[in-house]
């Protein structure tokens, strides 16, 4: 289990067991961060990783509310890759509601998803059916959540989507759908393929750190 920091609070408020971070000296600046975990991960996953990209900036980090085989998720799918599309868009809805309400609670504003692999997928849907609810997003090992187009344009929202190109799971050229998708619809979209499987590396970190800081400035400015 991942040690939380001893200013967290865990709670089970507004639909979702989470962790809330408040901002420490040094991060109030920072964009707040919405934690999205991968199958089998929690709510304490990402935290060592959010510590290393953006230091001191407050995190709000749920855990996925669907099991598989005991694992949790953040939507249902059908087999490998194969997405039930009814249950992803309830549930980002579900999470619509909790980052809606969360952030009022926590006095937050719109924060920046970091999200792996199934937590990237649900980020993506957020993007898809409510941009609004973030201030821009980093995707690790992602694919395109829908078929069809973003309802709504993305008026230069922020993405960073980072890809495996030896990634068995998410193909590559699966992220690159994504982004040509996000593109299309005005989104400010920056896409790398690293050297790496589906795991993450200190390239990840590095890169995501970086694209974090261009977007705490431009929300500064």
């Amino acid at each position: 289990m991942n040690a939380i920091p001893s200013s967290s609070q865990v709670s089970d408020a507004f639909g979702f067991r989470h962790i809330f971070v408040p901002a420490s000296e040094g991060g109030e600046q920072a964009p707040p961060l919405l934690l999205l975990h991968g199958t089998g991960g929690d709510e304490r996953d990402l935290l060592p990783l959010a510590a290393q990209i953006a230091p001191g900036a407050a995190i709000l980090s749920p855990r996925g509310n669907v099991s598989e085989n005991g694992m949790p998720r953040f939507f249902r799918r059908l087999a490998e890759g194969v997405f039930d599309e009814a249950d992803l868009r309830a549930q980002t809805q579900a999470l619509t509601a909790f980052i809606d309400q969360a952030c009022e609670a926590y006095a937050l504003t719109r924060p920046v998803a970091l999200g792996f692999s199934n937590g990237a997928n649900i980020a993506a849907s957020l993007l898809w059916l409510a941009p609004d609810r973030l201030a821009g997003a980093a995707l690790w090992r992602v694919m395109r959540p829908f078929p069809q187009a973003p309802g709504i344009a993305l008026a230069d929202k922020p993405v960073l989507i980072l890809a495996g190109a030896s990634d068995p799971l998410i193909p590559a050229a699966r992220s690159q759908e994504l982004a040509s998708a996000l593109g299309e619809a005005g989104a400010a979209v920056s896409l790398e393929i690293l050297p790496a499987s589906h795991g993450l590396t200190q390239a990840d970190i590095t890169i995501t750190a970086r694209f974090l800081a261009s977007v705490g400035k431009a929300g500064a400015d």
